[in-house]
């Protein structure tokens, strides 16, 4: 099932919900004299992102594809996108394009340096270097600071089939889904560290408006306080300071 909606100004949530998995995966396109696809997706859906996209606007005028980490959900289709718009160009973490994105990507990244700046026209994005948050060494998320959206990947994951956009209460249903996880072979899926706090704390001085995340719903309300509030969560789950004996 796909399902779209603008949840912030030129901001479409393209959402694909797989019931086996009982998980949405969401992808961003942002309109703008150069357009944004923020995560690539899995190759398998391509077909149905590139159609939903189509609706919006024509594939071949993507100019950018941005993504967090090297994980198939952000970056898995990102060849499949360089075809159709040819005069697009995937964004990422210097860690990303030296250690994936140089050898994965069929033509040259743009690698951003911490707290650089894209312009796009009337849209500019920060990037913002997490390295571990949400996962894996290359990652970071970018802040469109025209309508102040922060594009935050797997921060704040939500299971089930859930509303596009919400003001209520997201971190109870990410705390649930990520103890859900903690059952399986998905478990520990965020590394917690001395530096979490400090990154998310940096992440909620933006003052964000709207919070775009790649599972779930994505939530328009006190952002900088569900930053501040998602260390918490984080740290009762993966802060435990385990001792080997």
């Amino acid at each position: 099932m796909i399902n779209t909606s603008e949840i912030a100004p030129d901001v479409y949530r393209i959402s694909v919900f797989v019931p086996e998995i009982n998980l949405q995966f969401n992808h961003f396109l942002i309109k703008d004299d150069e357009p944004m696809l923020y995560h690539a997706g899995l190759k398998h859906m391509f077909p149905l992102l590139l159609e939903a996209v189509s609706k919006i606007i024509s594939p071949s005028q993507i100019r950018w594809i941005g993504f967090s980490h090297f994980e198939v959900d952000e970056c898995g289709a990102l060849n499949d996108w360089l075809q159709v718009a040819p005069n697009s160009k995937a964004v990422c973490s210097e860690a990303g394009a030296i250690v994936n994105m140089n050898d994965f990507s069929s033509r040259p990244v743009l690698p951003m340096q911490d707290n650089s700046i894209l312009k796009t026209g009337k849209h500019s994005y920060r990037f913002i270097r997490t390295p571990h948050l949400p996962h894996g060494w290359d990652a970071g998320v970018m802040f469109e600071e025209t309508n102040k959206t922060l594009l935050c990947s797997d921060l704040f994951h939500q299971n089930g089939d859930v509303v596009n956009l919400t003001d209520k209460d997201i971190l109870s249903a990410h705390k649930s889904s990520m103890l859900e996880f903690e059952k399986g072979p998905l478990m520990a899926y965020t590394p917690y560290s001395h530096n979490t706090p400090i990154l998310l704390n940096s992440l909620a001085e933006l003052q964000p408006k709207t919070l775009a995340t790649m599972h779930g719903s994505s939530f328009h309300g006190d952002c900088r306080k569900a930053l501040i509030d998602l260390n918490d969560v984080m740290q009762e789950i993966w802060g435990r300071n385990d001792v080997l004996t």
